[in-house]
């Protein structure tokens, strides 16, 4: 049975002329054999813009509001089971949720240890988080847990405020993310630049890279390592003298395998596999260097006991900073990597149930004694390479982390820590997206901009401030191009049109207005439309091309109605939309001061004729 689905947006004509696009299932066109229902909801919406999607299917009509809350906020568990599951899909996801475990398990210890907590916590976190986002998320496919990106931020946040800090920024974090999803802030997030994005990302995978290199090369610092970039580079660089060879060589054997393996076969878990061969050497050679078990001791066998974290009205507002980074951070890495996995199978995932999910997550974890959770991009990949169906398989792979807790938390005391601290390097590395920066260095000047700042301002001032920087230069940027972009056609009767199939009237100028008017172009414009010393009978301006104003376009419209009443000239605005018109409107700009034409034509008979225009037949 074949369906067809009108977009979003689509508006059907009253007389349903754009029917003969579709088809229905005899084949022929949709006027001559559609249901009549179809009609009727034809002329029911004949004069109105509904958000709104059609399903044509054989006799029935579905009509699903876009913007229902239900449909907002049902997770994708719910509507996978009432699409139906079998047991062949659980044997696929099955599989799916197992690679997914055996690559999370390395990775999350890896990013709990880079972000200065034990490794249990990142166990904790993609048990506890992976589970929630799973079972209540709009995505499909995302497989939530600690994530790279967040390494910085949360390290940071341990080593001023303890780990307590932490959970309470996290559970603070939480209910941003809620508040943002349930005031469907989610379709908003798309609205970062590009190159912000990925200087930012660039920029933490500096960082990281920096600091995983004392384990690296198993350096022996006097104190705590610095946080501060260049502090940091120095403290190490002063250190050089200590380095540990055995933690060079179990450093280089890791990344070497995780590289090898990846070309010989894509599939294979290479991080699992690097720091099992890895930990096996450093276990029969009795090689001196630090072990998970060494620095942390052991790895609890289960999850501790759920309880809320302490809190106090100073510590709330101190690290209220901290939770907005969290969550910006957090909805844009778990709306990235839902987005991923759209492009890779077809589906669309619900942003702003997605952020509900990602709330609850935080929330719950922060109660458990988890790091901050987030949808991974690489392990929501791995999900959808393996053959997930939808989000049984992100509960599996819970499930089995906290199986390998129970049964194997001894053996990961074995692992040594440069082992881990290359996974963090890889990770870092790819972090970097080198291709990527060096495309929009070279696509324009402006993003080449936006992306270097960004990175610096990320590495050597901090993520916050890199972060807003970089929205604001992106916003200037776009600003500055849709300003560059506005133009400004003008016919009268010193001179002959350029493009228009008219001529203007003697005495009459016409200003062709293309493109948006707003603050950014308002003070061009206004030279413009100034720039003329003669005393015209009529000013007639178009604003068919004109999509939307804002009162810095209107104050300048007011200026240009004051120049023309002094020079005693009429003024007639052709063409706008009924959205602009009504700003403009409701700006002052109205009768006696403008009169509201529908085509240039029409105000030009107008001024010939000396009649005025009947605006409400307009």
């Amino acid at each position: 049975m074949r369906s067809i689905v009108i977009a979003p947006g689509m508006v059907l004509q009253q007389k349903c002329t754009d029917l003969k696009l579709f088809s229905c299932l005899s084949g022929g066109p949709a006027g001559n054999c559609g249901p009549p229902r179809l009609f009727e909801f034809c002329q029911r919406i004949r004069c109105r813009v509904i958000p709104i999607t059609v399903i044509l299917c054989a006799d029935n009509i579905e009509l699903a509001d876009q913007h229902n809350f239900t449909n907002d906020f049902t997770p994708k568990l719910l509507s996978q089971l009432r699409e139906g599951y079998g047991f062949s899909d659980f044997r696929r996801d099955l599989t799916a949720g197992l690679t997914v475990a055996i690559v999370a398990l390395p990775l999350s210890m890896a990013i709990a240890i880079a972000s200065h907590a034990s490794p249990e916590r990142g166990l904790f976190t993609s048990i506890v988080g992976g589970f929630i986002i799973s079972a209540l998320g709009g995505s499909r496919f995302q497989i939530g847990g600690p994530a790279g990106a967040f390494i910085v931020v949360v390290a940071s946040i341990i080593d001023q405020h303890g780990y307590d800090g932490l959970l309470l920024a996290t559970m603070m974090a939480g209910f941003v993310l809620l508040l943002a999803g349930l005031l469907r802030l989610g379709t908003y997030i798309k609205y970062v630049p590009h190159p912000v994005t990925v200087g930012f990302t660039c920029g933490i995978g500096v960082v990281i890279f920096a600091s995983q290199i004392k384990d690296l090369i198993g350096l022996n610092l006097n104190g705590l390592e610095p946080a501060p970039f260049l502090p940091k580079l120095n403290a190490l660089w002063l250190a050089i003298p200590t380095f540990n060879p055995l933690a060079i060589m179990i450093s280089l054997l890791t990344i070497a395998i995780i590289v090898i393996s990846r070309k010989i076969k894509p599939q294979w878990p290479s991080f699992l596999i690097a720091i099992t061969a890895a930990s096996l050497l450093t276990h029969f050679l009795g090689l001196n260097v630090e072990t998970i078990a060494s620095k942390f001791g052991e790895i609890p066998h289960w999850l501790l006991p759920p309880k809320l974290p302490s809190f106090s009205l100073p510590m709330i507002i101190e690290l209220f900073p901290d939770a907005l980074t969290l969550a910006f951070l957090c909805s844009i890495s778990s709306l990235l990597s839902a987005a991923v996995a759209d492009s890779m199978t077809g589906r669309h995932h619900r942003s702003n149930g997605e952020l509900l999910a990602q709330g609850l997550a935080n929330i719950l974890c922060s109660c458990f004694g988890a790091m901050t959770a987030t949808g991974a991009v690489a392990r929501t990949i791995t999900n959808v390479n393996y053959g997930s169906t939808g989000p049984i398989s992100g509960l599996l792979h819970s499930c089995f982390l906290l199986l390998f807790m129970a049964v194997a938390a001894p053996l990961a005391g074995y692992i040594p820590l440069p082992s881990l601290a290359s996974i963090i390097a890889v990770v870092a590395w790819n972090m970097l997206n080198l291709s990527e920066v060096k495309r929009l260095i070279s696509f324009s000047k402006t993003d080449a901009v936006v992306v270097i700042s960004t990175i610096l301002l990320v590495v050597f001032v901090g993520l916050t401030t890199g972060i807003i920087a970089g929205v604001v230069f992106g916003s200037l940027a776009f600003m500055h191009r849709m300003a560059e972009s506005i133009e400004i056609e003008t016919h009268h009767h010193n001179a002959a049109p350029t493009s228009d199939e008219f001529k203007a009237e003697h005495g009459v100028i016409i200003h062709r207005i293309s493109g948006a008017f707003f603050f950014g172009a308002a003070s061009a414009i206004s030279a413009t439309l100034e720039q003329y010393d003669e005393k015209p009978r009529a000013y007639i301006l178009d604003f068919t091309d004109v999509p939307f104003v804002d009162s810095s376009a209107a104050n300048t419209l007011k200026g240009f109605l004051t120049k023309a009443k002094l020079q005693n000239a009429i003024v007639y605005l052709t063409g706008a939309s009924l959205h602009v018109r009504r700003e403009l409107i409701s700006s002052g700009i109205k009768k006696p001061s403008v009169h509201y034409g529908h085509t240039i034509e029409n105000c030009l008979a107008a001024i010939h004729h000396g009649h005025e225009i009947d605006e409400h037949h307009e």
